[in-house]
């Protein structure tokens, strides 16, 4: 007979307590109990390309498992998706890499786990904007490091000010995260001001996954400005291929051999068959990506001006990823409240602001990754929502 064991609180390890939700999950979770209801929702709150991946990628995943490819690779990722990002960030942004200075990850979730394990010690200090992305603060405390906030706002496109980083920067503080194009803004840092912080001393982590995503503007790569730093890229976002679970690292050669040994603990390597996606992605998708580029511009360009009309305030218009932050503190200034009864009543799913950080609170980020078709309808319901549901 199995003896019954009563599980408490006190058995479960405090850091996977004390993790906070991601509060977009619990808004789509609600929306996916509702559609199984029958109600029909309208998804405006994750960030995932509704594109499939391109045949190409597709081809060579094929292909590798009809060559036997399926098995661990090296740590560090197969030489030839090295190289393709070597030659990628060369002919896009000028700058020289060496194949040793990367490391494949399946995803840039697990690289940015092993560049916060690599490079913040217990007790030191990462700069974060407010708003931001929420897993960061989430991994950093994990880590044991304290994350520490600069606020930007919407009147100046939610840049981070260099002089406002720099009052923050204390002799804990070891990294300065940027993220342009920004989730949840949209915006882009200026070549001006990521120059000014890369001169500001710390390490700084650049989180460039919505590179190449970006309309009437350029985005730079922070290894234009300085070498003291970390890129996490991937390509989920441009390619479409958030299921492949691939992303990578650039960092300084004297972090590879760190990082590789967290790899081979944890991870063990990338999935053979998703790194050979993902040197045809680099190599051979670019016409797949610029057809997907003009059709998220054009989905950009008509969230903008309806979500004006609608009364959401929106003073500089998001260049990046796929993502318009707006302010709605006229209608509420309780952002996660306003955000599920737009999913109850309208039948539209909505990010609040609140769960990018507290100075996010009062707004709503919708994204555009979702048909033309369905962003139309999803707007008019909340135009009727504000004219006649409240």
């Amino acid at each position: 007979m199995i003896q019954k064991v009563q599980i408490t609180s006190a058995d479960i390890a405090r850091r996977a307590q004390d993790i906070p939700p991601f509060i977009v999950m619990d808004v789509l979770e609600r929306a996916h109990s509702l559609e199984r209801a029958g109600r029909h929702i309208i998804h405006l709150e994750i960030g995932e390309p509704d594109f499939p991946t391109p045949r190409c990628v597709c081809k060579a995943a094929s292909q590798a498992m009809e060559r036997g490819d399926t098995h661990y690779t090296h740590s560090l990722g197969i030489l030839e998706l090295r190289e393709a990002i070597c030659e990628h960030y060369y002919e896009k942004y000028r700058v020289e890499i060496d194949p040793g200075q990367i490391m494949v990850t399946s995803g840039t979730s697990p690289a940015l786990f092993l560049i916060f394990s690599a490079l913040l010690e217990q007790g030191e200090e990462i700069i974060l904007s407010d708003p931001h992305y929420p897993c960061y603060p989430n991994f950093a405390r994990f880590v044991g490091a304290l994350p520490v906030f600069v606020k930007v706002y919407e009147d100046d496109g939610f840049q981070l000010r260099p002089k406002a980083l720099e009052k923050k920067i204390s002799p804990r503080t070891k990294a300065i995260l940027i993220n342009s194009p920004s989730n949840p803004t949209g915006n882009l840092l200026s070549p001006e001001r990521m120059e000014e912080i890369a001169n500001l001393g710390p390490y700084i982590i650049s989180d460039e996954i919505y590179h190449g995503l970006v309309y009437e503007a350029a985005e730079h790569s922070i290894l234009e400005f300085t070498r003291k730093a970390f890129v996490l890229n991937g390509f989920s976002k441009l390619y479409a291929m958030t299921g492949w679970r691939l992303g990578y690292i650039i960092a300084p050669k004297e972090f590879i051999r760190p990082l590789q040994k967290l790899q081979q603990n944890f991870f063990i390597s990338a999935g053979s068959i998703s790194q050979w996606g993902g040197v045809a992605a680099l190599k051979e998708a670019g016409l797949d990506v610029q057809k997907m580029k003009g059709i998220y511009n054009e989905r950009r360009k008509f969230m903008i001006e309806r979500l004006r009309e609608l009364g959401f305030g929106l003073k500089v218009e998001p260049q990046g990823a796929f993502y318009v932050l707006v302010n709605a503190r006229h209608l509420s200034g309780n952002s996660y409240k306003l955000a599920f009864e737009i999913l109850e009543r309208a039948g539209v799913g909505v990010s609040p602001g609140i769960d990018f950080g507290q100075n996010a609170e009062g707004y709503l980020r919708f994204s555009y990754a979702n048909s033309l078709e369905n962003i139309k309808e999803g707007l008019h319901r909340i135009e009727q929502y504000l004219t006649t549901g409240r």
